[in-house]
């Protein structure tokens, strides 16, 4: 048992749980807006050409696409120290969160461009950037307490572990 005088105090670990939040958020966010690119990008490029009358099917293909992207992206580099679970534990969960996501995305496009008769490219593009603000709240909570749940693991352990894999 660690003396006293080595346990890390309170304000040390506050420091270190902010520090960890913080990296996440932004490793997080560029790997979101990079997936914010090829999400939309996608998205109007199909409501452009196959998929001109059909934006909740154009909504799910792109998002789909992003998805794929933002698993590799949020696995390899924003959580990877905070696996615990084998990858296909965590490919379910992943992929369940962005179900869940992706139904929120295509019910605020479907519902503006049917229910509520705003049928621009502009007025899909704008529902369809609501569904993203609202799915990404709901992505970082659920990765940070479902997906990627682990502790973090100190930078020590997470180059040895890296070094082992390289191995």
């Amino acid at each position: 048992m660690p003396t006293p005088e080595l346990r890390p105090s309170l304000l040390d670990r506050l420091r270190a749980a902010m520090g960890t939040l913080y990296r996440e958020l932004v490793k997080f966010g560029i790997i979101g807006g990079i997936a914010f690119v090829i999400d939309m990008g996608s998205f109007n490029l199909l409501r452009h050409t196959l998929l001109q009358s059909k934006p909740t099917t154009a909504t799910l293909v792109s998002a789909t696409l992003a998805t794929g992207f933002a698993w590799i992206g949020n696995r390899m580099w924003t959580f990877r120290h905070r696996r615990n679970r084998p990858p296909h534990h965590e490919a379910v969960l992943f992929l369940g969160t962005n179900g869940v996501a992706m139904l929120l995305q295509i019910g605020i496009v479907g519902f503006s461009h049917y229910v509520l008769q705003f049928q621009s490219l502009a007025a899909d593009n704008a529902s369809k950037l609501i569904g993203i603000v609202l799915g990404t709240i709901l992505r970082f909570w659920a990765y940070r307490t479902f997906v990627f749940a682990g502790e973090p693991r100190d930078r020590e352990e997470n180059e040895l572990q890296l070094i082992r894999a390289a191995l």
